[in-house]
């Protein structure tokens, strides 16, 4: 991607000497898949406008990317954590307990996740998140009773749907992706299909059907991949029928290759997302260990180039890559300017 290079003077920020003494003098980043091209494009310009070697950032999904974050404070541990979601409580204690206190949240911006298939493939165009549950659910409502899913085509429970295999390619447990795909599809879809009532009827506790609705099936329809989106595409490349979830930023990157479904009958795009209309959508987050700021040379310089306006915001490298610009990007700034950390304080 090619970027109009940024100057210093027109992000208003200061860049201070590489020469700070420190054993490693390079920012390390890791975690979402789906925050990586973004982080990548903002280390890229960060090493081209200021006196900073370039960040190294390494993909490896939001779970794995936290938990290096909060294996402890020293040159040996990252310094950032990029996520596609928010960290969890008991990651922050995981963090506490290896001397990790203070962790600075900084919010980039929002995604949504679409569901893409084959250019080529049938007419998947529109979704309801009770047909993913449906296709996908360990578990399902049929003739009212609770049973191991029997689907083996989508047109088996909805007409308007191509009579075809069930083949769906979703992001693994590691990712962040997946927790929202839980949350706002495959759970929405088990209440609106009656399968959490019918369990819930049938003596459940609230717990357990909850977690029953976000069991998916394991005889091969539903494929977990605990890799990148590149994954994810290159599985539906092989198979016509295939469905993939991808973020809104690299579906439409690759457009020459997929073609993408509505869900509840709103198409994904940056502004349906904006707007909140689109319901498969989720801010994008990436965490900075306080205790290497001053340290780590460039650490705050890149938290802070990461969120300015000519970075992230409305018309940015970042927008025109497909980040849905934060409304309340100013907020960020300024917390990330005073090392706001969680809970409060500074």
């Amino acid at each position: 991607m090619s970027l109009v290079k940024l100057t210093t003077s027109a992000l208003a920020i200061a860049a201070v000497s590489a020469t700070a003494a420190s054993a490693r003098d390079q920012v390390q980043v890791a975690g979402s898949s789906t925050v990586l091209p973004y982080a990548s494009i903002v280390a890229e310009a960060f090493g081209e406008n200021f006196d900073f070697p370039t960040p190294v950032v390494e993909s490896g999904g939001s779970s794995a990317g936290l938990k290096r974050f909060c294996e402890g404070v020293g040159e040996n541990t990252i310094d950032v954590a990029n996520a596609s979601r928010q960290i969890r409580e008991k990651e922050i204690a995981a963090c506490a307990e290896n001397g990790v206190t203070e962790i600075i949240e900084v919010r980039i911006g929002y995604d949504g996740i679409v569901f893409a298939s084959q250019q080529g493939g049938p007419d998947f165009t529109a979704f309801e998140p009770s047909d993913i549950f449906n296709a996908i659910g360990a578990k399902v409502l049929k003739d009212g009773e609770v049973v191991d899913n029997p689907h083996n085509t989508w047109a088996e429970f909805n007409g308007d749907l191509p009579d075809v295999e069930i083949a769906m390619f979703i992001p693994g447990t590691k990712h962040g992706t997946r927790e929202v795909f839980e949350e706002k599809v495959l759970l929405i879809g088990c209440e609106e299909t009656g399968a959490m009532q019918a369990m819930l009827d049938g003596g459940m506790s609230e717990d357990d059907a909850e977690d029953a609705c976000l069991d998916v099936r394991t005889d091969g329809k539903s494929v977990d991949i605990d890799g990148d989106y590149t994954e994810t595409l290159s599985r539906i490349d092989s198979n016509t029928n295939g469905i993939g979830v991808f973020g809104l930023a690299f579906y439409e990157n690759n457009t020459d290759k997929l073609k993408v479904a509505t869900m509840s009958g709103v198409e994904p795009k940056t502004e349906t997302i904006a707007s909140g209309e689109y319901p498969v959508s989720r801010p994008l987050f990436f965490y900075v260990k306080k205790a290497h700021i001053g340290v780590i040379p460039g650490l705050k310089e890149y938290a802070q180039f990461f969120v300015a306006d000519e970075v992230a915001g409305p018309g940015s490298p970042l927008a025109n890559y497909g980040l849905v610009a934060d409304p309340e990007l100013a907020k960020t700034q300024a917390a990330v300017a005073d090392e706001m950390v969680m809970g409060g304080g500074s």
